[in-house]
């Protein structure tokens, strides 16, 4: 039986600690993204001399690189050591990569925050595998899709509180001393809350670490992959994760070149993806009653893309004409046409939601202990591996001559693909 209400995991220290230092990383990861991204949108590409939405999509790759690259190590380590001290140690790295930050803020130089943004990634992917491998250690599998609801609802409350003060923090008048000062304040706090998660038992430490990451990510690919449901399932997150990357990381470009509004827009396109997607992953535990199952996930896809080509026709506009004053948030949503983009953009990110919750909880609930650490190291390899598809994907079409709202339309279309082999994966789970 579920629970009788999700929030009372809340009250547990199995999950409280957990949700606080994953709320204050994902936040932290976010602030700093917005603020360099808009300092990099709205003064530092032009004074520089490059094309801002190409260094916003180079901005992505790099972030999502790490995933790539250390996934499998970072499960070793979770597999290896005692899960609640990696997290801590996890957290005082990010300390010092934030005081890095700082510098780069206070000397605006592209390339120092470009491997700032490199060593959150780092950070963060050795942190992925130990977030989503304690979980199933804490909690009951009746508990997974509300703790996995619940974790997906702060990752977007996280992102959505983060790009917006990030955001607004660094165009502010001292946008770079306090924007300094608060992402160092934040990993500091995140490391606070992950010295109260309860301590796990190591489940390999006889594990040998190998120092050989390219080739061990190929391997824990090929050993994940002959599990047909959990690996299609992982790949079915990995979409996701492409999608997202794709809407969120056009957001500051394609308010300024298509809607013709400021850093304010762009900060409330986040807002209504974020609560959006909250809100979706909120709604699972009610919908499957606590049932670990992907039967709406195939529905999900299909509402995302039918949304996604909404939001094209809403983008459909004449060109900006040169040196247009841009709007603000007042003036955006002055506007029906304006008011219509937030709808899509909501009901692509509730529809998220809403897929993305029961496929963490069917891995979750179908792998051993022993395996957990090692398949969330997949999930985040292929999950990296689509977002920088998808970078490497929009910059391309960029190049050759794609608007912003023709990706949104491309993205609706693969996402129909996808609903059909989702569909398909989800019969055979059923039978």
């Amino acid at each position: 039986m579920p629970i009788p209400n999700q929030f009372s995991l809340f009250r547990s220290r199995r999950f409280l600690p957990l949700f606080l230092t994953q709320f204050l990383g994902a936040f932290n990861d976010n602030f700093f993204k917005s603020a360099m991204l808009m300092l990099i949108t709205y003064r530092l590409a032009d004074r520089a001399g490059y094309d801002a939405r190409i260094l916003v999509n180079v901005a992505g790759g790099v972030f999502i690189l790490p995933f790539f690259l250390f996934s499998a190590t970072a499960g070793q380590f979770a597999d290896k050591y005692e899960r609640s001290f990696l997290v801590q140690f996890i957290k005082i790295a990010e300390i010092v990569i934030m005081l890095g930050a700082a510098v780069g803020f206070y000397l605006e130089s592209v390339r120092l925050l470009m491997v700032v943004l490199f060593l959150m990634g780092a950070q963060s992917t050795f942190f992925g595998p130990l977030k989503y491998s304690i979980l199933p250690q804490h909690l009951s599998e009746d508990e997974l899709i509300a703790g996995n609801g619940l974790i997906q609802m702060g990752s977007f409350l996280s992102i959505l509180t983060g790009t917006i003060f990030g955001g607004l923090s660094i165009m502010s008048s001292l946008g770079i001393h306090l924007a300094s000062f608060l992402v160092v304040g934040i990993a500091a706090a995140g490391w606070r809350a992950s010295r109260h998660i309860p301590e796990t038992k190591p489940v390999t430490p006889e594990l040998r670490l190998s120092p050989h990451f390219i080739r061990d990510t190929v391997k824990i690919v090929a050993d994940v992959a002959p599990h047909r449901d959990i690996f299609l399932s992982i790949l079915g997150i990995s979409w996701f994760w492409l999608v997202g990357a794709t809407f969120l990381s056009q957001f500051p470009t394609y308010a300024k070149l298509v809607i013709g509004a400021d850093e304010q827009v762009a900060t409330l396109f986040l807002a209504a993806f974020s609560v959006g997607i909250g809100l979706g992953s909120m709604a699972c535990n009610g919908l499957l009653k606590g049932e670990v199952s992907g039967r709406h996930v195939p529905a999900a896809a299909v509402a995302m893309s039918a949304a996604s080509v909404l939001l094209y026709l809403v983008s459909r506009r004449p060109p900006l004409p040169f040196g247009a004053p841009q709007m603000g948030a007042l003036s955006f949503l002055s506007s029906r046409e304006n008011l219509a983009v937030l709808a899509c953009l909501f009901a692509i990110s509730f529809s998220g939601g809403l897929y993305i919750v029961p496929l963490y909880a069917i891995i979750q609930s179908r792998t051993g202990e022993a395996r957990m650490a090692g398949v969330i190291a997949c999930t985040n390899i292929t999950d990296s591996f689509f977002m920088v598809l998808s970078a490497v994907g929009t910059s391309t079409l960029l190049a050759l001559g794609f608007s912003i709202p023709h990706i949104f339309l491309v993205t609706a279309a693969l996402t129909i693909a996808a609903a059909f082999v989702i569909r398909k994966t989800v019969r055979e789970q059923l039978k």
